[in-house]
Parts: C-alpha cells; structure tokens; sequence
C-alpha cells in the first residue's frame, strides 16, 4: 500500500538524505521518496504503520524534522515546521543548511562548528480548513470565536468569501475537536477539510417544510441560519422568530372528562362515553413567548409603579409619604421592590448584555446593559455606603439621590417595546399565515368505489380524490372524472374562477365551485406546490438584501461611538456643569446609552423584505431571495419568449397543408405518432387534433427531439421528422415552392409552422394559431412607461416573430433563436450595460433565465425554468411582471424610510440625551423618556413595514 505524508524541517539536500536514511530504518518501507520542493514524502509498505510511531521516530531523532498528514488529506496549510520538543533550539552560526535549528548542542554536520543557543520557542502548527454555513461577517466573528476557544489555538483567520479558516496552534490538534467545537456550539457551521461535502446540506434537507421547531433571527444576523430551538440571537441579542410550519394543521379530539384520550377522529370516549370535542391547538413557539414577555411585563409594572411612586412624591407639597419614614428608608424600600424587575422580569436584557460584550457583537442590549446597570449599581453602591461619596451627589437632607425609579422604569419601557415588537412579528408573517389556512386537514378518499374521510397525512400518490361543492382541494392533482369552476385567487392573485375540466391540473388550497369532480393525487405533503409556495416565502423572508450590508456595515460602528459619545457626555458635565455636576453627568451619559438603538437601524431592511414577500405570495408572485427584488427594481430591459409568454401557451391546430400526393390525415397520423413522447405545447395541439379526426397512432422507433428544431423518429421503417425549416435543412429535406409560399403567408399572421417530412421528402405542414394573452399589449405598454425596454427572443420564424412584435407594440425581437442563441443575446445585452430580466417558460430558456440579472418563469411552464429563476409568476400571465416591479419599487421605498427613520432619529436622539440643548432652553432628556423613545423607535419601523401590506399592485 502506497503512502504519502508531509515533511517539516527540510531545507536542503542533506535534510533530505537525513529523512530518507530515518524512514529506511522501519522495516517494511520501500520505494521511499522524498520531494524536498513539496516537502512530501512517499513510500510504499507492506503493512499500515501507525502515524505516531513514524512521529515518535522523528522526535528522538532531534525533533529537527517533523511528520503529518499531507496536505491534500488533512487540508495543513503548512503543518509543522518546527521541532516539538524541548524549547531549546540550536543553529550553524554560518547557516550551511540555511535556517536549520536543532534541539541539542554539539557541532554543525557541514561544516563542524559549535551549534550556538537560540531563544526558547514554542513549536507552531498551521492549518487550513473549510467553514460551511457561514453567510455575513456575524458568521465570520462567531466561527472566530468558537474557534479561538479551543484549547491550544494561537491565532484564527476566517476568511470569509473563500469560507475557509486558517489556524496556528501550539500543539498538534485534530480535525474532530474543532468539529466537536462546532457540534456543541449549535451545529449552525461546519468545519471540514478542503473539497469536502458541506455536512449542513443533508440537514437542511431534513429541515425542509418542517416549520416547527425552525426558528431564526429576524435581523438576519447570520444570513439565512436557522436555529432548533426558541431563545435569541447569538449576534444581536433578539429573540428568534419561528419559522411557519408548511404542514397544515391537523384537528384532533379529547374527552372533556379524560384528556389524556387523544384521537385523530371524532367519536365516543371509551372510558366515559361521552363525545370527543375538538382539542385546543398546541400555541406556537412565537405566541408562547409573547405570553411568557406578557407576563414579565404586567409582574414589571406591579413592582415598578410603587418605585415610580416613591421617588416623585417628593414632588408633592407637604409630601405625605416622607411623614411616614424618612427618605433614606425609602431608598431601601425601592431597592428591595427592584430586585425582581432586575433579576427576573428584565435579567435577560443583562444576559444578552454580558454576552454581546464578551464575543464582541455590540448591539442595543450592550447599550441597555451598561446604562441601566450603571445606574442600579451606582445606586446601591450609594445606599451601602453613602458617606464615600461627595457632596455633590447628595440632597439637602444628606441622603444620596438614587436611580432605582429610571432602572426600573428604563427595564420595562424596554421590556414593553420587546412585547409590542413580539406581537407585530406574528403580523408579517400573517401572509405566509393566511396562505397555510387554505389548505385543508381532511379529504374525500375513493378506495373500491366506497367514499371515506381522511387526514391530508394519509393521500398518497395515485390515490382518487373527490372534491365537492364549496370544498378546498387538499393536494395537487390532474382530474379524472367530472368538471368544474376553480377560484384560484387565493395563489394566483386572480379573481376570477377558471373552468377545469379532464386532464386539467388543479392545486391544494384552491376552492371548488358548485360541481363535483374526481382527481387523481400527483404531489403530496411538501410537494404540493402551496407548500413550495410557503418554503419559498420562508427562504425569502430569511434571506439578505444587499442593501442590508449597509445597515450592518454602520451597525458595526454604531455601539462604540455611542459608548464613546456617553463617556464624553460624562466627562463634560462633570467639568462644566455648575450644579451637581457629577448627578447631571450620570444621568445624561445614561440617556445617551438607552437612547441610542441600533436595533431599528438592524430591522429596517428584514421587515420590508419579509412583508413584502408575503405580500408578493398572495398575488400569484413568488420571490427566491431578498437580493432579487431589490435587482428588480434596477432593470431596463426586459427579454421575453413568445409562446406561453406573450401568446396563451395552448396552441391549437387550425389547418393543414399538404404538398401533391399527401392527404392531410396521413400529415396528421405520422406528426401525432412523432409527438406522442413529447412534452411541448405544439406537440400537445397535434395529440389533441389527431384525438379530434379519431386517428389511430403508429408504432414509433428511436425517437429524438432536436432541441430549438423539433422532432424526428422512424415509422413503419421510414425516416420521419417534424419541425421548423432549420430542421428540414439539417436533414436535406427540400420544401417545394408551393407550399413555401403557404407557410410564408401564415406565418405573416402570426401563425407558427411545422413542417412534416418522410424520408427527406416535406409531404406537408401544419399550421398551428396561439393566440396573443388578451393583457400582453397592455402589459407592454406599462413597462415601456416605467422606462424599460422590452424585447422578444423566440425560436419561431421571422414572419411569425415580426407579426406578434408589431402587434403588441415590442421595441424590438429576434428570431429563429437556439437555446444557447437566447443565452448569447443575454450577454450581449448585459456586455451593453443592460440590466436585464428574463421571462420564460419552457425548457429552452432556463440556460437564459439563469444568465440573466433576473429570471422570471411562468408558474405554468417546466419546472426546469422555474428552477433556473428568481421569480416565478403561478398564473402564468405577464401582468405579474408589473405586480412583480411595483412591489420591488414599493420596497425598496420602504426600505430606504425605514433607514431614514433609525438614522435621523439617533442623529437628533443622542444630542438631544447628551444635553446639547441645556445651555440654550434647559431641556434635559430623563433616562425614562429615552427609554421610551427608544422602544418606540423600533415599533415605528415595523409599523412603517407593515404599510406594505396594503400596497395596491
């Protein structure tokens, strides 16, 4: 077996021999080679010697050289290049092997003089490995963190962009014990060596459509990372929303008299007999929370009101309450009713403060943590021992004046500004709410033609499904029996019902009109496409606008210069003030720390996205990430294909010509008998009319589709293609003057061709009519308005292409187009300066959905191009490109007020806090009113986000 390990140490021809003459001493080892450029070695060996012996081998040699995993193995960026062991190194004074050391005194082997002592040095270890899961520089600080905890960690450089960390240790660490450091960390990243699979892919998977028991940050602190557990962000100290579950919700029943008797249908209990009733659904994560903060608040207020009450009595004339004791016990008396408010109903706030100060993610809880602790601290302090403090701290009565009231009522103004933020985070999810309400928990089941109800959980693929008048359809399916109306509204944004009907698809949470039809289940459970509806709302709501970086880039500056501005604000007031100098320069460097929030700052841009695309989901809209609808609202130009884009997307044949010799049913037999294995629109309308004309198929053989030309096979022995003209041409196959002059006329009215040939003979052609969408022109008009140019990219002839161009008004088209053409003009655009957008449907533009800024697919084409898209629009129809444009352009107006709230508000806050009026009105700012307004400041933003859902698009 053949083996290869790195070399440290070696700097020369002589290291080199040296190591080869130390592995030749194992027996066993053969064909040793020692690359000195590489620093490797290879050798083949009979049987597996241990590492550590090879290692141990090299130690008692002198530790002057080293052994390891190589670097293609492990992922060592430079593994050990120094000895192990003792400290003590020694050198050549004339560095014969340049800057050999060793670790033991005696003479030079080149030259032989005296080795000279060198300075006692530690060994040093460098490794570079892969950090997965990492999305934006809170990630970047956390994996640096939980690194540079590991026992024996020098140093550790996270590179972000490259997700890679390089660490320089003390001693030998293996991989396992940063993987175990992660693993007990959460689990949210993963370390591995180079070019190894990401291990959080496989979890996610497992993940998916869950919703429950997924919860994440609403700042988006560590981009899309979600947590599996309810508690706060490790980043900004914000409590974790949880994430909506895409599995609806299920009713079960309880006996009133046994609750311990839980079943999934209605019925008699069977202990007591009496009927089941409907059990009460388990509360969600997020609306425990509210209830748990709730209940923090109201026992907060109970104990910070008589606090309240004390201090400003001594506003009162003749002041009833001193009569009773004096001040001083009074002091006591509030000391003791803060104790629960701070180590109970608001200790969290202290928590998240130490933390965020110990792994250095400052936020609005590190600025509440030092500002009312401060103030309780100090209070105390004054209460225990009063006598230390100067003069200008205490009253006229010698008592010293103590902050018991602005702690308290500082906590719970902010504990009251996270309840109301609790409560508005269920209302921008109520779109992602609204959306899993319609699908319903029971179905209609046929199994041996007998009827049964069941759970959703319980359809599975294939199963027959009866919907009735008035039901909610419960999975996605294609009917089999019977027809009706479907109001779609509820997913495609569109009032009115559609007509369905046998071999019409229909999906979950649509409602039935007023006839019955029997379908057949063909996606369940996660699949449906309203849970892919949700799961992409979920991942949106979670992902980053880049216009988020600059938040985060002021946010990282923001808690420093705050705690800067409030030592300043002390300093002053403690020299320039002329009355009780160091009480005014207390209190004011307070009102500046509490003021200050870069919480609304952080929640500017995340509430708008996760409101918006909610809103986006109830209008037939579906937006992959954050980062697209911002792009949207950049484009100028516009590329579209025709068929299911511009036209309805369900051709149907109109006529067939046919050259001498040919009859039309023999045109139609062979075409149908050639698309019966193919999925495009076209081929559909000649399955259809071959249906309509009663004509029996023929068996097909070695079947291909010529992407962007058509098909071809062979029938009953015979070379059979059909397609467009290029086609034709490819397979020599010459198309008579005749019937030339007939396409070229068709296909000026904006009729599409296919030509048949048998045996490289053209017998005939189909002309098939698509009908322009009625809205197209319109569709058109408004983007052009908006200043953005749009452009047709179709694979039809020139005629064709040219008619519908001119009669939906496009500034421009081209023609006859290739997939990879469709690529080509995309680039060609964007090498322009273009910022372009794609709307596609089928398999041929997925190459250019993906290359364009943006890619937007038809809900109704293949799924290869809704995949390759950022925006899918589900009913299919152009007009959501609009709706899709409007909504990007009314968020990022939103976006851009929110910003200019939180950043207006602290530029007049904290000088307003720090007393800048004072010396011209004499407005000083309580702490308690910049707690307030700083409670405010962030239910103002969510409040601003929440307009969104009313926005008309």
């Amino acid at each position: 077996m053949k083996y290869a390990y790195h070399i440290g140490g070696m700097s020369c021809n002589g290291c080199k021999n040296h190591v080869e003459k130390l592995l030749a001493e194992f027996s066993g080892l053969t064909e040793i080679k020692v690359d000195l450029a590489k620093s490797e070695v290879t050798f083949e060996a009979a049987k597996e010697i241990p590492l550590a012996e090879l290692q141990q081998a090299f130690i008692k040699d002198g530790g002057n050289y080293s052994i390891s995993l190589s670097t293609s193995e492990s992922g060592y960026e430079k593994p050990l290049d120094s000895k192990t062991e003792p400290n003590e190194i020694y050198y050549c004074p004339m560095h014969c092997e340049g800057d050999k050391t060793y670790s033991h005194p005696g003479k030079c082997r080149v030259c032989g003089m005296n080795l000279v002592l060198s300075k006692s040095v530690q060994p040093t270890f460098k490794y570079l490995y892969a950090v997965h899961g990492m999305s934006c520089q809170g990630c970047q600080a956390h994996v640096q963190q939980t690194i540079a905890a590991v026992k024996g960690v020098r140093q550790a450089q996270v590179d972000l962009e490259k997700g890679q960390v390089s660490i320089e240790t003390s001693q030998e660490i293996p991989l396992t014990t940063f993987q175990k450091a992660f693993k007990e960390d959460g689990g949210s990243y993963a370390i591995t060596k180079i070019g190894t699979h990401n291990p959080l892919l496989a979890s996610k998977k497992i993940k998916k459509g869950k919703g429950k028991g997924t919860f994440y940050c609403p700042m988006h602190c560590e981009g899309d990372k979600t947590y599996s557990k309810m508690g706060d962000c490790p980043v900004c100290g914000m409590d974790l929303v949880e994430e909506i579950s895409l599995q609806p919700k299920t009713t079960q029943y309880t006996c009133p008299m046994h609750p311990e008797i839980i079943r999934d249908e209605p019925g008699s209990c069977p202990i007591c007999g009496m009927d089941l009733v409907p059990l009460k659904p388990d509360v969600s994560a997020e609306e425990k929370k509210y209830q748990e903060l709730l209940h923090k608040l109201y026992l907060s207020i109970l104990f910070t009101l008589p606090i309240f009450i004390i201090s400003m009595s001594g506003m009162w004339t003749g002041n009833p309450i001193f009569q009773i004791m004096g001040k001083k016990y009074w002091n006591w008396v509030e000391f003791s009713l803060s104790l629960p408010v701070v180590f109970y109903t608001t200790w969290m706030f202290f928590e998240r403060a130490y933390r965020s100060i110990k792994t250095w993610n400052l936020n609005m809880f590190t600025l509440i943590g030092i500002g009312a602790g401060a103030a309780w601290l100090f209070s105390v302090f004054a209460l225990i021992f009063p006598d230390i403090l100067p003069a200008q701290f205490k009253m006229e009565d010698g008592t010293v004046h103590v902050y018991f009231e602005a702690t308290t009522v500082i906590l719970t103004l902010v504990l009251l500004g996270q309840v109301m933020e609790a409560r508005a985070h269920t209302k921008t999810n109520s779109a992602v709410k609204a959306l899993l309400e319609l699908a319903p928990n029971r179905a209609t089941k046929i199994v041996d033609n007998q009827e049964i109800e069941v759970s959703i959980d319980e359809i599975n693929l294939g199963d027959r499904l009866r919907v009735k008048p008035g039901e909610k359809i419960p999975v996605d399916g294609k009917i089999i029996e019977g027809s009706s109306s479907i109001d779609e509204s509820m997913i495609t944004g569109e009032p009115i019902p559609v007509s369905k009907t046998i071999g019409d698809s229909v999906s979950s949470g649509t409602i039935n009109g007023n006839q019955t039809f029997v379908f057949e289940a063909e996606k369940v459970g996660e699949d449906t496409l309203l849970s892919q509806i949700i799961e992409m709302v979920n991942q949106a709501s979670r992902s980053q606008a880049p216009i988020q970086k600059l938040a985060d880039k002021i946010s990282g500056y923001f808690v420093p210069i705050v705690v800067g501005i409030s030592v300043l604000t002390f300093i002053v007031w403690a020299l320039f003030s002329k009355e009780q100098p160091y009480v005014y320069a207390l209190v004011n460097a307070v009102a500046v720390l509490i003021i200050a929030c870069p919480c609304a700052l952080g929640l500017a841009t995340p509430m708008s996205v996760m409101v918006s695309v909610g809103k986006g989901a109830q209008n037939g809209v579906l937006i992959k990430d954050a980062a697209s609808l911002e792009q949207l609202n950049k484009i100028d130009t516009l590329v579209i294909d025709k068929t299911g884009t511009i036209t309805a997307g369900k051709p149907s044949v109109e006529k067939i010509l046919v050259a001498s010799g040919s009859t039309e049913s023999e045109v139609a037999r062979y075409s149908a008998t050639l698309n019966r294995h193919s999925e495009h629109p076209l081929s559909k309308a000649v399955l259809q009319y071959a249906r309509s004309q009663n004509l029996e198929l023929m068996d097909l053989e070695d079947f291909e589709s010529v992407t962007g030309k058509g098909v071809k096979g062979r029938i009953n022995g015979q070379d059979v293609a059909l397609g467009n003209s290029s086609l034709m041409q490819d397979l020599q196959s010459p198309i008579s003057t005749d019937l030339s002059k007939q396409a070229e006329s068709e296909q000026q009215k904006g009729k599409t061709i296919s030509y048949l040939s048998v045996n490289h003979e053209t017998i005939g052609l189909i002309v098939i009519a698509d009908l322009i969408k009625s809205n197209s022109r319109s569709f058109v008009a408004t983007l052009q308005r908006k200043g953005i140019s749009v452009i047709m990219l179709t694979g039809d002839n020139e005629h064709t292409a040219q008619a519908v161009a001119q009669e939906i008004g496009l500034d421009g088209y081209r023609a006859g187009l290739l997939p990879q053409d469709k690529l080509k003009e995309v680039e060609q655009l964007q090498q322009a300066g273009k910022i372009v957008a794609m709307a596609g449907d089928g398999i041929n533009d997925a190459p250019a959905l993906a290359k364009a800024n943006i890619g937007i697919a038809m809900g109704t084409g293949t799924d290869v191009a809704i995949e390759s898209a950022q925006i899918t629009l589900l009913d299919g129809d152009l007009h959501g490109i609009v709706k899709a444009r409007t909504l990007s352009e009314e968020t990022m107006k939103n976006i851009k007020q929110n910003l200019f709230f939180a950043l207006i508000y602290n530029t007049i806050g904290i000088p307003i806090a720090a007393g800048i009026l004072f010396p011209l009105f004499g407005i000083l700012l309580s702490p308690m009113l910049a707690a307030l307004a700083m409670s405010f400041s962030s239910v103002s933003v969510i409040a601003n986000s929440l307009r969104l859902r009313n926005i008309q698009l």
